[in-house]
């Protein structure tokens, strides 16, 4: 059964480009754990014309993202699959979007250690991918409060180092993640 998620988000930094509404639909394949994936990475990623799940309307790139940045040709300038990924695709992404910055949102580092080893075993191109991980316990404790509607605080989050800090129906989160590159 699908679902629609509501954030509601404020922000220390009112300049900071997070809107403050933000719905995510849940399809019938996904998870919950894919949708606080989704929004993290929104959250974390944010820029200019950073879209959740957009039509790329080009029928060269059958792919849908969960995250994309379009640059001003339409072209994807940034694509971020969330939870779930084949080596596979990530090599059709490479060839599809050659110009796109690549990267992969985990729940944990051991989801990560596997998709790097399928990776290498299909002799991705490496230098192309970037792998992003959470800390687990902090995962999982913010998954457990994900409701319908949510009420998010987002104080920070950066990669120089990579820190996050935020509050999540009323949940005071302040951790780090992981990155890895490929």
């Amino acid at each position: 059964m699908s679902s629609r998620f509501a954030f509601h988000v404020e922000t220390e930094d009112k300049r900071g480009g997070l809107p403050e509404r933000v719905f995510i639909g849940r399809h019938e394949e996904e998870t919950t754990a894919d949708v606080l994936l989704k929004f993290l990475s929104l959250a974390l990623f944010q820029r200019d014309r950073l879209e959740i799940g957009a039509d790329l309307h080009d029928d060269n790139i059958r792919l849908v993202p969960d995250l994309v940045q379009l640059d001003y040709t339409m072209r994807p300038a940034l694509w971020i699959e969330c939870g779930e990924v084949t080596a596979t695709k990530l090599d059709k992404l490479a060839v599809k979007v050659p110009e796109s910055e690549i990267w992969v949102v985990k729940r944990s580092p051991d989801e990560i250690e596997p998709l790097l080893h399928e990776m290498a075993k299909h002799k991705l191109r490496r230098q192309r991918y970037h792998l992003l991980a959470f800390d687990a316990e902090m995962f999982d404790e913010a998954l457990g409060s994900l409701s319908l509607r949510n009420e998010v605080f987002w104080v920070r989050g950066g990669f120089e180092p990579p820190t996050l800090q935020f509050d999540f129906n009323g949940l005071w989160f302040d951790g780090e993640f992981k990155v890895f590159e490929f």
